[in-house]
């Protein structure tokens, strides 16, 4: 973490980090760092951190995560990027900053470099059993982040299911098939039905696809797998490094517990490019003219 955090400082002349942690564990690194570059590094001491095998509500006592969380809500910080436990994190940022309107289960968004273009993959590990009206309400804030954060001006967003006739699927998709189809996505955003796993890397049928957390977690470590057996990066660019957790009032970024110092770097990077096209206040923006609304949701879940 510490030594991602350092690379992300030198390749950014204008990121300031707070580092929220033990700080005999970064102090030998920033003793390495220019002048210039060491005043731009502050370490905000906090020894308590949820393990991996940690329930996610450990989140709510004093950890780094929630001091992190808690330096953003303070306005100390701008935003929060984590490699810990995923749902601690997301427990913490939903605790701390608060969610959206609407948003019951916040989404982590990652982007796959597909054949055609940048895919918008979500949920990747934030909401891993959810139901019908968490899959519409993520494919309305997969919509407006790929609107906002990758200038698409008419995303094209697919359910993931088994097949692309209609009635494929478990009943999560059934039911939230026809919502989809008869809701107006933001701006300019279509849905165009279900999609299948190689439509993900393609990007041929869909800019957006819409999965639950556990499925598009499995998918997304298989197509990594995937660049790593070919040996190189993906046809599109590189390879998913960090996922932006949407549907909270912050920008939070997640890396998965194996990332290495380049991967820690490639998520600051992409939580400082968020936070600079204020891509939390756009998105909720176009959020608030969808028309997937609490009713909508309530019959759903009920059906």
């Amino acid at each position: 973490m510490v030594d991602g955090a350092l690379r992300a400082v030198r390749a950014d002349p204008d990121l300031h980090l707070l580092l929220v942690g033990p700080t005999e564990v970064a102090g030998v690194l920033i003793d390495a760092l220019d002048p210039a570059q060491r005043a731009r590094v502050t370490v905000r001491p906090a020894h308590t951190a949820v393990d991996m095998a940690d329930d996610p509500t450990a989140a709510r006592a004093e950890s780094t995560v929630r001091a992190a969380v808690a330096a953003v809500r303070a306005g100390q910080a701008d935003a929060v990027v984590s490699a810990g436990s995923t749902g601690a994190t997301v427990t913490a940022a939903a605790l701390g900053l608060g969610r959206w309107p609407e948003v019951r289960r916040p989404a982590l968004a990652a982007v796959l470099p597909a054949i055609s273009g940048p895919v918008v993959l979500l949920d990747v590990g934030g909401s891993l059993e959810p139901g019908p009206a968490t899959l519409a309400r993520h494919a309305v804030l997969g919509a407006a982040y790929a609107t906002v954060a990758h200038g698409l001006a008419a995303p094209r967003v697919g359910l993931l299911s088994v097949g692309t006739e209609p009635g494929k699927g478990d009943r999560a998709r059934r039911l939230a098939d026809p919502v989809l189809s008869a809701a107006a996505l933001p701006g300019d955003a279509r849905y165009v039905g279900l999609v299948e796993g190689y439509d993900v890397c393609l990007g041929t049928r869909a800019d957006v696809v819409v999965t639950d957390g556990f499925t598009g977690n499995v998918l997304l470590k298989a197509v990594e797998g995937a660049y790593a057996m070919a040996g190189g990066p993906p046809p599109g660019g590189d390879a998913p490094r960090a996922a932006a957790l949407l549907g909270v009032a912050g920008t939070v970024v997640v890396c998965h517990g194996a990332a290495r110092a380049d991967d820690i770097a490639s998520g600051i990077a992409l939580a400082a490019h968020l936070w600079r096209r204020n891509a939390t206040d756009r998105v909720a923006a176009l959020l608030a003219g969808d028309r997937i609304d609490r009713t909508t949701d309530t019959e759903v879940r009920t059906s």
